[in-house]
């Protein structure tokens, strides 16, 4: 991908409810009692933000493993990625 496909790719980024926000809010530990609520404040960002469905596009098409993206968790996009293209549950990897 040329860098100005990535910059046009990519420019709903600054524009984005959690450039104001701690990045680690997104990324909550599974293994942490906190990681829960951490995942519902980061969603709570993502409820507000005017270029989540950008951020949710781009997390699937780049299928982003970790974190909170476009108001989604990573088991959701999984879900969301099986129905779309019907992968095989073992095939995300």
């Amino acid at each position: 991908m040329s860098e100005t496909a990535f910059v046009r790719r990519t420019s709903w980024m600054s524009r984005s409810a959690c450039t104001r926000a701690d990045p680690e809010l997104f990324f909550p530990s599974a293994t942490d009692r906190t990681g829960p609520s951490q995942t519902m404040a980061a969603k709570e960002v993502c409820a507000r933000c005017q270029v989540r469905a950008e951020c949710l596009a781009y997390a699937l098409a780049t299928r982003q493993k970790y974190g909170v993206w476009g108001g989604t968790t990573e088991d959701e996009r999984r879900t969301v990625t099986r129905r779309n293209h019907r992968i095989p549950a073992g095939r995300w990897q």
